[in-house]
């Protein structure tokens, strides 16, 4: 009797010879009509149409002088200048050039007043290589609009995957790095609510229409009184995944509130997490914060609402925490889904570093793959990592799928493929056992095959049968996990696409959990490249419309002009008339409240150990 693995054999090689079939017969009938949704004023790029920007090297691209920037947004801060001198008269702008050296590739560049910047991209050419080559083309042109008239710092491509929208500069917290300097600007800046419902109202007219995510940040959103009201408001103009960015402490500090935003809505909190120890954390300034982030994550959790761990890394600070933190991720694989790795940006307060500092202090996608594996004893960086533009094809065919008349696109990750990447690990919930989803699955043929099923463009039936047929072909079940079946990675494959429009539960259903492991690494004054700014599907939704997130946070100053010129008032006339906000930062603990329900996340061994040290008594998890 053939056991399962066999037959499932025997079903991928059957897809495998049923494939070229299917390609021959695609080509018998008539050429595919462009698709041109009615959420978009052009169609949908499909082959040759898509195109890219220069990639390899060596390579020019335009960047910035810092110098020249600090000084030109000095000028308007001071009033010397207006504010649209960042349009018209391109401060900064120099050219640079993307050179291997020294094993690694860097871009350098060269002001005629302020002298030579160097700056490393990547440790290792190859990975590098590999990230570009995988890049497939850019999304559909931008129509041009009223609220994307930023200069040279104007987004182009695409439809974008996160609008941020920061609703207050105020935090509750004094973190060294903070690419925002909050708390420290001497101003606040906090979004009214007519202002809140206009940036959420534009969004949704932006052709192409957009299902983003709504990621509400600050400084510290909670800390907004319009927070539960904005959520609400983005999940009833249609926006099905909205989310905060939250460091977590009114999570921690107040029973209920996790509830009522539950309740309003919110469906992901990203949460800043440094390390799997208080002692990791410490440069955040609070001598209790992975306490507090563990009693976040359980509150968030109990009620449903994802938890994606946002980890700002520091080389020779918190690297040695990469490993850790996945393994944190693993063991609460019911409560954690994404782990988001975010190199340091030199920005906000740490734009004036030294030369040595910063050399030091850099830490690259590169860093990170190379870290994973070190660490953890998984992936291969030349295997397992893909930019995360590599997810447009799946969003691609999922546009096809449902047809022309939808009201909004799908979420769709044209950045360039220097922005991000990612890797997919597959966590049984009950066993804890991880494999790389790469180990099972040739992702990269199933990526060639979904985007020639969409530039085959036919129809919806015929469309999922190539869909079906091109998982099967891929799929390497001597390589699977026990317990997994083909049938569960085809309904778990389209449900986590999006061609099932499974819903916010689907995952519940599944032994296996998806965690994926990014890294997003936004640019600073030295590294800037303006082939990622035109692209960047993470823009600030703001009173100056919406703006590039790193044109935004560092660029030629965006945030600092715009929120100046929107300030609501000093901090000491806000502080006279609402009185002080809390501001934890003197490295003590936070008080926690009793909570009826006990911890039930699980702890690193690291902390175990650290809590044996420690003089204070234990927080141990049930």
């Amino acid at each position: 009797m053939l056991s399962v693995r066999h037959l499932e054999k025997f079903v991928t090689a059957s897809a495998n010879r049923v494939w070229p079939v299917m390609q021959r017969l695609n080509t018998l009938g008539p050429e595919p009509l462009p698709f041109q949704p009615r959420w978009s004023d052009r169609p949908i790029p499909r082959g040759k149409e898509r195109t890219k920007p220069p990639l390899g090297w060596p390579r020019t691209t335009d960047s910035l002088c810092p110098t020249c920037v600090k000084e030109a947004r000095a000028e308007i801060l001071r009033g010397d200048a207006d504010w649209t001198k960042l349009v018209t008269d391109k401060p900064g702008e120099i050219k640079a050039q993307i050179v291997e050296r020294d094993g690694q590739i860097r871009m350098e560049k060269e002001c005629p007043k302020h002298g030579r910047v160097s700056d490393v991209l990547s440790i290792d050419p190859k990975f590098l290589a590999r990230i570009e080559s995988l890049f497939q083309g850019r999304d559909v042109a931008m129509t041009p609009d009223r609220i994307h008239q930023h200069g040279s710092s104007s987004i182009q491509y695409g439809r974008g995957s996160v609008l941020t929208v920061d609703l207050t500069n105020r935090c509750n917290m004094m973190c060294d790095p903070c690419f925002m300097d909050a708390n420290q600007v001497g101003y606040v800046h906090e979004l009214s609510w007519e202002e809140v419902t206009q940036i959420l109202d534009d969004a949704a007219e932006v052709r192409p229409r957009r299902q983003m995510s709504i990621q509400f940040s600050g400084g510290e959103p909670t800390l907004s009184p319009h927070f539960l009201d904005a959520i609400r408001y983005a999940r009833k103009k249609g926006y099905f995944a909205v989310q905060c960015a939250t460091n977590g402490l009114r999570f921690a500090q107040e029973p209920g509130f996790a509830q009522q935003c539950k309740e309003a809505g919110l469906r992901m909190a990203y949460l800043q997490f440094d390390g799997v120890t208080n002692e990791a954390n410490s440069h955040r300034k609070i001598a209790n914060l992975y306490d507090v982030k563990l009693r976040a994550i359980e509150e968030l959790a109990a009620v449903g609402i994802d938890v994606i761990l946002v980890v700002t890394v520091v080389n020779g600070v918190n690297n040695d925490m990469i490993g850790p933190i996945i393994e944190f991720a693993i063991e609460n694989a019911d409560k954690v889904t994404v782990v988001s790795f975010q190199p340091v940006s030199f920005t906000g307060r740490d734009e004036d570093i030294s030369d040595e500092l910063r050399e030091q202090q850099r830490y690259t996608l590169s860093h990170l793959a190379r870290d994973v594996k070190a660490q953890t004893g998984v992936t291969e960086p030349l295997r397992d990592w893909f930019p995360l533009s590599a997810l447009a094809p799946f969003g691609d065919v999922v546009d096809l799928l449902d047809g022309p008349d939808k009201d909004f696109g799908q979420l769709n990750c044209g950045c360039h493929p220097n922005c991000g990447i990612g890797t997919v690990l597959f966590v049984n919930k009950k066993t804890k056992q991880m494999v790389p989803l790469l180990e099972f699955l040739d992702m990269e043929g199933i990526l060639r095959d979904f985007r020639t099923i969409f530039d085959a463009g036919r129809g919806s039936k015929w469309t999922k049968a190539q869909v079906l047929t091109s998982i099967l072909r891929h799929y390497k079940p001597e390589k699977a996990p026990p317990g997994f079946d083909v049938k569960t990675l085809v309904k778990q494959f389209m449900s986590q696409t999006g061609a099932a429009h499974a819903g916010e539960s689907d995952a519940k259903e599944y032994e296996w959990r998806v965690l994926f492991v990014a890294g997003m690494w936004f640019q600073d004054l030295f590294n800037y490249d303006f082939r990622r700014t035109e692209m960047c599907i993470i823009p600030y939704g703001t009173q100056m419309g919406e703006i590039s997130f790193c044109a935004y946070n560092t660029g030629v100053g965006w945030r600092n002009v715009l929120e100046k010129i929107k300030a609501n008032a000093t901090v000491a006339e806000w502080y006279r008339k609402y009185g002080r906000h809390p501001i934890y930062a003197k490295n003590k603990d936070l008080a926690l409240p009793d909570f009826e329900n006990a911890l039930t996340v699980k702890e690193h061994e690291l902390a175990k150990q650290e809590r044996k040290k420690a003089v204070r008594l234990p927080i141990v998890p049930s």
